[in-house]
């Protein structure tokens, strides 16, 4: 088992659900991800998805590009996250899905990045363009080096192509909350709990929301329906107000526990 799944076996086990936190990785620098990531295991975090930054984040809204562009800025690249994952995990245990844009894995070589994100101490990882269809040899590649491979499900997928995409998801399995690009939202689509019913009928694996998660009402909501919220862009505009600041670190941890219901 990956450290997904026995994260997600534990948290069954105990009666709880998953906060999972998505953040860029070299926003605003390479070191400050590190102690984020290390951070928000403290705070409650269950897996952290680590982004790759890309040139073309045709899937992010405007906080998440703007990330993107500072780590680029930062010449962080696919390589450096890896050796980032691979440095946190000589301190933490905490699982960790490599977040990507296909393009830098495919150039990278399916092969060598299954093989080294493994060795790094990642556990999964999701490409968010890349249609299940066409992904039977990305999904043998990271299957072989037991990592999980995590698909993204949307509420305008037909019921057949569901099907395809909870059958090719291991470990978790992610349903967008709406459409469009990622981002914070007021309110949570209506639609979203038949969405989830449909999605309960094509796997037993736990199912993790995102897209829009940025008030702590949003994440109880998620919880009554699902295993897992995902918070992207809310953590992301909270690094981003404290960038300059010593204690942007703590900041971005207090955050995290306010999401999760904590009282401070």
């Amino acid at each position: 088992m990956t450290r997904i799944e026995k994260r997600f076996e534990k948290l069954k086990s105990e009666g709880r659900k998953a906060f999972i936190p998505y953040i860029t990785a070299g926003d605003p620098s390479r070191d400050i991800t590190r102690d984020l990531i290390l951070a928000l295991d403290k705070s409650g975090a269950d897996i952290i998805e680590l982004g790759v930054p890309f040139s073309d984040p045709i899937a992010d809204g405007p906080v998440i590009q703007r990330a993107t562009e500072r780590a680029l800025s930062q010449q962080m690249t696919l390589r450096h996250v890896l050796h980032l994952a691979k440095e946190v995990r000589q301190k933490s245990e905490i699982p960790l899905v490599l977040f990507s844009y296909y393009n830098p894995i495919l150039r990278y070589g399916l092969t060598k990045l299954a093989r080294d994100a493994a060795e790094s101490g990642l556990d999964g990882v999701l490409a968010t363009d890349l249609t299940v269809e066409e992904s039977g040899e990305y999904r043998k590649a990271m299957g072989e080096a037991n990592l999980n491979t995590v698909f993204l499900a949307a509420p305008t997928s037909s019921p057949d192509r569901l099907k395809k995409i909870a059958q090719s998801s291991k470990g978790v399995l992610y349903a967008v909350s709406r459409t469009g690009v990622t981002g914070e939202t007021q309110e949570l689509s209506q639609e979203l709990r038949g969405f989830l019913q449909e999605l309960r009928r094509y796997t037993g694996a736990p199912i993790a929301v995102g897209f829009g998660i940025s008030q702590p009402a949003h994440v109880k909501a998620v919880w009554q329906e699902a295993e897992a919220a995902i918070v992207g862009s809310a953590i992301v505009r909270e690094i981003e107000k404290n960038i300059g600041r010593a204690d942007l670190v703590e900041r971005v941890a207090a955050f995290t526990r306010w999401l999760r219901g904590e009282v401070a």
